[in-house]
């Protein structure tokens, strides 16, 4: 008798570092990833036929904002189905203090346990937090995120000291709710950067340091300033162009070079560049490469910033930073071709009509910033990426293995033996069209509206269990918050 729960047939295994994908058995045992095989006795095992079809394993997103325009709760469950259909077996959420989200302040000791609270028990896929250091206590606390809640990743905005966002200048102590007698600019920023590398050097965490990292938004309030009242006097650009122009991808090349040397400065080498969406963005991360060597720098594209530019996409395609001009869609392919992105993630930001669009309706400076995606992750990532040169395996590392190593997922985003069984099957012979209704995010709207898809996943299991069969949820929520460090 077999002592696998689970063996899967007739599957094209795409596996990270692999040459092409390979036509295997896999076997899954207690909610791990037993053995891959040319050919596996299932004995009494379950048996899932997997047509021909790719098996990837389950992707790793690591940049989403459950609960930034909802309920945080709500979010868990309705856009954890939504990742899903992605493929996305694993997500991290970005969490703060201040407006949006929770809506309050105060030291994370008291904050971070209702935000796990909210998330319990509503999540189809396993799900963890980056956390970002708002107030001056928060630096204090980083060692207690590590220790107490396995929270080894936070995040800095660098814009959002002195500019608002979702387009114009704003009350931005209000936004932030800090205290009078505290900023949150570049010194913040140096101080947030010691105080994660003083966590790094600490004993208590050697087995985690590699995964004790920052991430940064990086963005120049300063020039995003002075070009929105430019944009705006002018009047000569509209939509989605007018918002590129407003934020100028100069401005994301500035503060990339300060956040390196800061990081070069305070001697921090685990640093990741977030959602580079410009040929200067990723221009100026990769003289920054070169320039500080020593530096362990992560760079990050989202799938919106690939498939989707100006012209293209709705307006409903506002986002901090914006989508940019098509020959900057070219040049982050060309990058990404090169090697150079470390992984590619949804930035999934649920907001729903009502919330996303102001009066009126196509002003794109009075819209809301942000937009779910996670749903088209590995769809469009196939769909696009092997008309481009993209091997199969080479996506499977951008979106699922890279991500976990860096971010402290360790039995996540590979498909080998001990992992958890995550994976999902990929049908790349459909050819149609993407429309919001179809999509179980609350949403109700995609910038995406119109696009033409060659690849679905039909079906996502969670630790060797189906959450996603024939492209419907199934079960109960299963979802688990993930330790990253601090064991």
């Amino acid at each position: 008798m077999s002592s696998h729960d689970l063996v899967i047939k007739n599957a094209l295994v795409v596996r990270p570092g692999a040459e092409a994908p390979e036509r295997l058995d896999v076997a899954v045992e207690g909610g791990s990833f037993a053995a891959f095989e040319e050919s596996i006795d299932p004995g009494d095992a379950e048996v899932l036929d997997a047509g021909g079809r790719h098996l990837f394993p389950g992707v790793v997103d690591v940049h989403q904002h459950w609960g930034i325009y909802n309920e945080l709760g709500e979010d868990a469950d309705s856009e954890s189905r939504a990742s899903a259909q992605g493929g996305v077996t694993s997500g991290i959420t970005y969490i703060r203090t201040g407006a949006y989200y929770l809506n309050r302040t105060g030291p994370y000791r008291e904050v971070f346990p209702d935000v796990l609270a909210a998330a319990e028990g509503r999540a189809y896929i396993d799900y963890g937090f980056h956390v970002a250091p708002i107030l001056t206590e928060h630096i204090d606390e980083i060692p207690e995120l590590i220790a107490d809640h396995g929270v080894p990743s936070f995040k800095i905005f660098m814009f959002y000291g002195s500019h608002g966002l979702h387009g114009r200048s704003a009350d931005q102590a209000s936004f932030l709710m800090i205290p009078e007698d505290q900023s949150y600019d570049i010194a913040h920023f140096e101080f947030v950067m010691r105080g994660i590398q003083a966590a790094r050097a600490d004993e208590r965490f050697a087995a985690d340091r590699d995964h004790i990292s920052l991430s940064l938004h990086c963005e120049t309030a300063e020039i995003m300033r002075a070009y929105t009242r430019l944009v705006e006097q002018e009047g000569t650009l509209t939509g989605l162009e007018a918002y590129s122009a407003a934020r100028p991808p100069h401005s994301e090349g500035l503060a990339i070079t300060i956040a390196s040397y800061l990081a070069h400065e305070t001697e921090l080498p685990t640093i990741n560049l977030l959602h580079l969406s410009s040929r200067k963005a990723i221009e100026a991360a990769m003289m920054m490469q070169s320039t500080f060597p020593h530096i362990d720098f992560r760079r990050e594209v989202t799938v919106g910033h690939l498939l989707a530019d100006f012209h293209t996409a709705n307006l409903g395609g506002k986002v901090n930073p914006p989508l940019r001009s098509p020959e900057d869609v070219e040049a982050l392919w060309e990058h990404l071709l090169a090697g150079h992105f470390s992984w590619v993630t949804s930035d999934h930001a649920c907001c729903k009509d009502e919330t996303k669009f102001g009066e009126p309706r196509d002003d794109v400076f009075v819209a809301k910033s942000g937009f779910g995606g996670t749903e088209y992750l590995l769809p469009g990532m196939v769909s696009e990426g092997r008309k481009r040169g993209l091997s199969y395996n080479r996506i499977a590392e951008l979106t699922a293995r890279n991500p976990a190593q860096r971010f402290g997922m360790g039995t996540k985003g590979d498909l080998a033996v001990g992992y958890d069984a995550d994976f999902c099957l990929v049908d790349d012979t459909v050819d149609y069209v993407v429309h919001a209704e179809d999509s179980l995010s609350t949403q109700e709207y995609t910038p995406f509206e119109g696009f033409g898809l060659t690849a679905r996943v039909t079906d996502t299991y969670l630790r060797g269990e189906p959450v996603l069969r024939d492209g419907a949820v199934v079960g109960q929520p299963r979802g688990r918050y993930v330790r990253r460090s601090g064991a």
